[in-house]
């Protein structure tokens, strides 16, 4: 089926993290596809975007169980208790050396990326399960791959969900619900200022041994526009969710970005003290 024509097939999904980025790009995307689309937020006032474009939109906070609950809730009575698809691709990164990260920086990093997201998955499983059917999609990230300095509680969290799908897509082997992971690189979104904010909250550069390399992350993180070279639009990434969602036999993974490409193939070929010295050169073009 082409990627620019309307699906026949209707599914009920549901997306988390559609304030803006890819959770905006693919509830609009996929609502005009046809699908019936439910997209969650955490801030009442980021619903106007969707509204205006049709888009059923819930309260859902991932820090917070009951909201979870209740979320997944509403959505099993506005579809009828039929939830096809859930895409997983509400998270944010927090930077900073690993040395510099507090028990509670790398607490709430999990509590959103992995905890909360996990904890959803779980709820809607139960749904799919008692349906016979269901896909469920994590958005990772090239970073779920390989690592790169200074931004190790994002590594992590995104190392924990390919651990976290792999696992799911072994257990449920037989059961029609199918597990998918997009791993994507540099995307045009909000993430960057999100995750400067989160850099201000919980790093104290002028106590760091990073005092110097904090500097350089922060004209990163205030660039405006694209700040990595092969930077792609959220739609990329919404092309590969379609086939996900909508193809007969969706694969395992799906790499958007150039990098994701390159980093996932040099490291089934390369020693890792080799990759090590890539992923470290690619760092210190960061930081001049």
């Amino acid at each position: 089926m082409s990627k620019n024509k309307p699906n026949s097939k209707q599914r009920n999904i549901l997306i988390t993290g559609c304030s803006s980025g890819i959770g905006l790009q693919a509830a609009k995307m996929l609502h005009a596809r046809g699908h019936h689309v439910i997209a969650t937020i955490r801030n009442p006032a980021d619903h106007s975007p969707l509204t205006a474009a049709g888009i059923s939109n819930l309260l859902c906070d991932l820090n917070d169980s009951a909201s979870i609950h209740q979320a997944v809730e509403a959505t099993s009575e506005i579809f009828n208790g039929h939830i096809d698809v859930l895409f997983n691709n509400a998270a944010y990164g927090q930077p900073g050396a690993v040395e510099d990260l507090s028990r509670t920086a790398l607490r709430e990093q999990f509590e959103t990326n992995v905890f909360g997201t996990q904890e959803l998955t779980n709820l809607v499983i139960k749904k799919m399960r008692q349906q016979g059917f269901g896909r469920i999609i994590y958005n990772s990230s090239v970073l779920g791959l390989v690592s790169l300095p200074y931004r190790g509680a994002y590594n992590a969290s995104k190392f924990a969900i390919e651990g976290l799908a792999d696992t799911l897509r072994l257990e449920l082997k037989g059961t029609g619900i199918d597990i998918s992971l997009i791993e994507p690189g540099p995307i045009t979104s909000h993430f960057r200022q999100n995750a400067f904010a989160k850099y201000q909250q919980h790093i104290d550069k002028n106590t760091s041994s990073h005092h110097t390399i904090y500097e350089a992350m922060e004209k990163r993180l205030l660039t405006p526009g694209p700040a990595a070279p092969f930077t792609l639009p959220a739609k990329a990434v919404v092309d590969k969710l379609v086939h996900a969602i909508e193809s007969d036999r969706p694969k395992i993974r799906y790499y958007v970005t150039f990098p994701t490409y390159l980093f996932g193939y040099l490291k089934r070929i390369l020693p890792a003290s080799a990759l090590d010295w890539v992923l470290s050169r690619v760092s210190r073009g960061e930081q001049r």
